[in-house]
């Protein structure tokens, strides 16, 4: 049907010269009823609209079309916009207004709810009208209010020609079917002004649903901000939808992990989903991982999501051509950021713009749903990821148009990096050793901590984007500490690789021998020890190459922790002792304090306590010398292990006291959580274990806090040992197993072997004994693979407590022997005696000879004798008494 005239429509009104009863004669319509006027069917009206049109009261208003089968997901956003439309919440009109970007589901969500409010019996009928606001022409209002007049009943001879009077006569009969207790739903769909949508809003009564790109605050209606899917929800719209083409397809249940990735390659925006699925739905055999590798490659995803009918870049394409040249420029711009979201001041430097102009370009951006500010965060900014990738494409092509704007967008990009550069340099400043030059950009520690943590993710996609330029370089180099502060373990390994391969790609000899040192040192901290070690060993030769030897005391002080992890500590203790002299050459007190330190932690693996201790006092010495708050807080949590060894309980509980109070004053949570976990192994060991208890949890609160996923399993292992003493065998246990699933996750040999003797136990104070000889068994595997004499006597003793358990006489007697050898051995009198107890017990479990039984728990009590426990002494004494026929 083709749009009418002016002309035509001005004479239909002039047909209008004898009004029916109640009609006001003239042109003025204002009153009119037009009781029994009939509109049935349902259709386009003219050429620029498409209306849902019925016959008038009462059944004519009740169509709607039906909703897809893979509507999901919406709970949330349908429940409030029904709240609003509740007749019980207000008396007047209710006028909601649902803004989101192209293909988030607006349009749906929208019919979602006039099926809902009309299943609740709140409205008599649902009226669409598309407004297409964001086509080439859009639907003037008096367009619009014709297509609504004819849909309540009004013949189209009595229609009149002027928007204002439409707005009257439509009101009208709004409110004659308001006196007739019928309430009327507008749905005002693709608006993209206030000004189409003025003129449809009814006085009272009645409701009006508005859709838009744009939050058309012009319209004072209550605004609902319409995000993607859930990453489930996302899912299972897929699943429907291939499921409506064809009931038998379970390519989703299939392949779950791709069905996961295809969902996040699409935005989990609804339109993106609906063409993968139809294209996939096309093609029935096509595994949805080969779907997902077609677009992994963000420089083709757009063009893979065109199902030939619908085209997301085209829809992307059309939202660029209502904005303005300055509008558009900047979004092309931001394409160029690498990372997920920008600053003000980032996207200031990324343009040359002022931060009050370019505030205003990217606010313009937000209200045309292409960029979102943070909500929390209200100075950053950040796209939708589809509409970063059509962003990435229009600064490509841009650039690709000439030299001209390729040397412009080059410049924009230079200017970017710069400033990404320069502010990570001063942040760092602040988290460098006491003494140093401290950058004026921030004004301190948390300010240049706080930086960081908001820009990390740019800063490391910076790396990516550089990757082998001075850039890679320099920001490679200059997060280090950041990342190692914030215990960002995985981030740091990538970062001091890159700065390693951009040192050899640009030559740069002088930094080489620094980055290999600082990958040792990342390398390290994920547990990767022999890969450490090869780090520090080339970084020391090639510091001894060029002669610098203050380079040769950093990387043999790292050196000496790479070779303690591998459990060569006589060549550790050396390397520390190396370094030292070297640091006393350099005048190095910073570097000498911590090789002190590292030298302290090799002389106690030797069992060299007493040295071990001196050395971590004179590290405390130094650190306080030259004022370094964090270094005698390291060096304090280290003399509190010191002490422990050398059963100085009090004093170690004083030093770790020390350790948490400096470790709070600089913020550091990491230490805070090892400190607390130091001060619970030593509260346990006092038998203090409801204080143990609460320094065991608060340690994996705050490894919790900042992911550290180490912490996290040695604090729930010492939390299962603390609670196993507390007699709770259940928690115990399930600590115990938390603390492994975690040591496996991070590839922990190690810990590993802790946590199954932890889990041992436990599931043996359970009476689960076949389980608990699995875990024993398990334990001492993997002390035994990493040559841990005292880790396995502690395995063998719980595997004999099993064995007893499962009946095995002869493997609990001899488990228990070696057990109660190897700790006295060890000179560990406390749990020698423990061994020694559980050895008779054992025995006399089994009827062995009187005379047995009592010679292990005279063993028992000469070990608690020697322990200083005489307590326990007494018990096994009294026990070798009581003997039967001892």
């Amino acid at each position: 049907m083709g749009r009418k005239t002016p002309g035509k429509r001005k004479s239909a009104g002039k047909k209008a010269k004898h009004p029916r009863q109640g009609q006001a004669s003239g042109s003025s319509f204002v009153g009119a009823s037009f009781e029994r006027s009939q509109v049935l069917g349902s259709g386009t009206q003219t050429t620029k609209i498409n209306v849902q049109a019925y016959a008038a009261v009462p059944t004519a208003l009740n169509s709607l079309p039906g909703l897809p089968q893979e509507f999901t997901g919406r709970e949330y956003e349908l429940a409030r916009i029904l709240t609003m439309l509740d007749p019980a919440s207000s008396s007047g009109a209710a006028v909601g207004s649902v803004a989101g970007l192209p293909g988030v589901g607006k349009t749906t969500l929208a019919h979602a709810v006039g099926h809902a409010a009309l299943d609740k019996g709140w409205f008599t009928g649902v009226q669409l009208v598309n407004l297409r606001g964001y086509d080439p022409t859009p639907v003037p209002p008096e367009d619009a209010l014709e297509a609504l007049l004819r849909a309540v009943g009004v013949a189209a001879e009595h229609i009149p020609p002027t928007q204002g009077e439409r707005e009257g006569l439509y009101r009208s009969q709004l409110d004659a079917l308001a006196r007739e207790g019928q309430r009327v739903l507008i749905l005002a769909d693709n608006a993209s002004t206030s000004e189409q949508v003025l003129p449809l809003l009814p006085a009272r009564h009645h409701a009006v649903l508005v859709t838009s790109r744009h939050a058309l605050p012009g319209l004072g209606a209550r605004l609902f901000n319409l995000h993607s899917l859930q990453p489930d929800a996302a899912v299972d719209l897929l699943r429907q939808r291939l499921e409506v083409a064809n009931p038998d397809d379970e390519r989703v249940a299939d392949e779950p992990a791709a069905a996961d990735e295809l969902a996040a390659l699409c935005g989990y925006l609804p339109l993106a989903l609906q063409i993968a699925a139809a294209l996939l739905a096309d093609d029935p055999d096509q595994p949805l991982s080969e779907r997902v590798r077609m677009l992994t490659d963000a420089g083709t995803r757009l063009g893979g999501l065109d199902d030939g009918e619908r085209n997301l870049r085209a829809v992307f394409d059309e939202c660029l051509t209502r904005l303005s040249h300055q509008e558009a420029d900047l979004y092309r711009l931001l394409g160029l950021h690498p990372g997920p979201d920008i600053s003000t001041l980032a996207a200031a430097a990324l343009t040359g713009q002022p931060v009050d102009k370019i505030t205003l370009l990217l606010r313009q951006l937000v209200r045309a749903r292409l960029l979102t500010q943070n909500s929390q965060a209200r100075d950053r900014w950040f796209m939708h990821d589809l509409l970063r990738v059509h962003a990435q494409e229009q600064a490509r092509t841009s650039m690709d148009s000439g030299r001209a704007p390729r040397r412009r967008y080059e410049q924009a990009r230079t200017r970017l990096t710069d400033y990404y550069v320069r502010h990570a340099q001063a942040a760092d400043t602040h988290l460098q050793p006491p003494g140093e030059a401290v950058s004026t950009l921030f004004v301190g520690r948390e300010e240049a901590l706080a930086w960081f943590d908001a820009e990390r993710e740019n800063l490391l996609a910076s790396i990516h984007t550089h990757a082998r330029t001075r850039t890679a370089s320099t920001l490679g180099f200059t997060l280090g500490r950041y990342l190692a502060w914030r215990r960002r373990l995985q981030d740091l390994v990538t970062v001091r690789a890159h700065a390693l391969e951009a040192c050899q790609a640009l030559g740069d000899a002088l930094n080489l021998a620094g980055a290999w040192n600082n990958l040792g040192l990342a390398l390290g901290e994920l547990n990767r020890y022999a890969e450490a070690h090869n780090a520090h060993q080339t970084s020391l030769d090639l510091y001894r190459q060029f002669g610098d030897t203050h380079g040769q005391a950093s990387a043999l002080s790292n050196l000496g922790i790479a070779l303690r992890k591998l459990k060569r500590y006589a060549e550790a203790v050396d390397a520390c002792q190396t370094a030292l002299e070297l640091f006393r050459q350099t005048g190095d007190i910073h570097g000498e304090a911590g090789a002190w330190n590292n030298l302290g932690n090799a002389l106690g693996e030797l069992e060299r306590y007493a040295e071990a201790h001196d050395a971590h006092q004179t590290s405390l010495d130094l650190s306080q010398q030259i004022g370094d708050i964090h270094g005698q807080a390291t060096a304090w949590n280290s003399l509190g292990n010191a002490r422990g060894r050398l059963k100085r309980y009090a004093e170690a509980i004083d030093a770790w006291q020390s350790s948490l109070d400096l470790f709070r004053q600089v913020g550091d949570i990491y230490g805070q959580a090892t400190a607390w976990n130091n001060l619970g192994n030593v509260l346990g060991e006092l038998d203090r274990y409801a204080e143990a208890h609460d320094a065991c949890q608060t340690s994996l609160d705050f490894s919790q806090q900042i992911g550290d996923i180490h912490g996290q399993a040695t604090a729930w292992n010492n939390l299962g040992n603390v609670l196993g003493e507390l007699e709770r065998h259940a928690e115990a246990h399930d600590a115990c197993q938390s603390s492994l699933d975690l040591f496996q996750q991070i590839g922990d040999t190690d810990g590993q072997a802790t946590a199954w003797n932890g889990l041992g136990y436990a599931l043996g104070e359970l009476e689960r004994y076949a389980e608990a000889h699995d875990a024993c068994q398990a334990a001492l595997d993997h002390f035994q693979q990493i040559g841990d004499t005292y880790g396995q006597a502690s395995a063998w003793n719980n595997l004999g407590t099993a064995c007893r358990g499962l009946g095995r006489q002869a493997e609990a007697i001899s488990a228990g022997e070696k057990a109660a050898a190897m700790l006295t051995q060890h000179e560990d009198w406390a749990r020698a005696g423990k061994a020694w107890a559980e050895l008779a017990t054992t025995l006399n479990a089994f009827g062995a000879e009187p005379s047995q039984v009592q010679e292990a728990w005279d063993q028992s009590a000469t070990a608690f004798v020697r322990a200083g426990d005489d307590e326990s002494a007494a018990t096994s004494r009294a026990n070798a008494e009581h003997t039967p026929d001892a």
